[in-house]
């Protein structure tokens, strides 16, 4: 049963089924499609004796890659705190971030929600929307450069709908956010631990600020402008 199981997860076609079926979960509750994709992904990896270069993971982590992260994390969170976030909530309102707004002031509650982060938003996401759902639909697609762009656009509207409980602002970010690290990808085919850690350092600084209770670096002169 377990290899019947398998035989079909690998297929090429069914990480299609899988993308349209977790969905549904989500129904149930939000956090229930996720962890059905990251179930089935898993499944495929016990199911290849733990092949964990198929899913990306080819490198080991090392001090290059640390400070490559952490450099690519700062650009982005500039880029994103400094101009684009700010242009989005302008144009399309506040993100709605009702959900972790609690661990404002609360020590014990940033603690368990920085575990949280760094085990399934910055693992636990992209092994299955990078290491699974984009690597595995670009292969379907024909495993070229084309691929892997038409792969890492729609994995990131995946990626960024499945955030509609922020809001229309907090969609459009997470878009523009999950397809310029689909890109790093794309250049990284087989180094998935460097946007681990590039979601983890981004998360981390997001975290924090909402724990302090601070605005992000550098949004306020923009907002200023309109």
């Amino acid at each position: 049963m377990k290899t019947r199981i398998y035989n079909y997860l690998n297929k090429r076609y069914a990480v299609v089924f899988i993308m349209l079926i977790a969905p549904l979960f989500g129904f149930i509750d939000r956090n229930f499609a996720f962890f059905f994709g990251l179930g089935v992904a898993f499944l495929i990896l016990r199911g290849s004796k733990f092949d964990w270069a198929r899913f990306g993971i080819g490198q080991k982590i090392t001090v290059g890659v640390v400070l490559k992260s952490l450099i690519i994390t700062l650009l982005l969170f500039a880029a994103f705190s400094s101009f684009i976030d700010p242009l989005i909530q302008h144009w399309f309102g506040e993100y709605d971030l009702s959900s972790v707004e609690d661990i404002e002031g609360n020590f014990v509650g940033y603690v368990v929600l920085m575990l949280v982060v760094w085990i399934f938003a910055a693992f636990g996401e992209e092994f299955l929307f990078r290491g699974y759902y984009m690597k595995a639909l670009a292969e379907l697609l024909g495993n070229n450069n084309k691929a892997w762009i038409l792969s890492a656009f729609i994995t990131s509207l995946y990626f960024g709908v499945s955030h509609i409980y922020q809001g229309l602002s907090g969609v459009i970010s997470v878009f523009l956010w999950s397809i310029t690290i689909s890109l790093i990808f794309n250049k990284n085919r087989n180094n998935l631990l460097l946007l681990v850690l590039i979601h983890g350092f981004y998360d981390s600084i997001g975290v924090t600020l909402i724990y302090l209770n601070k605005d992000p670096v550098f949004s306020e002169w923009v907002q200023q402008l309109f």
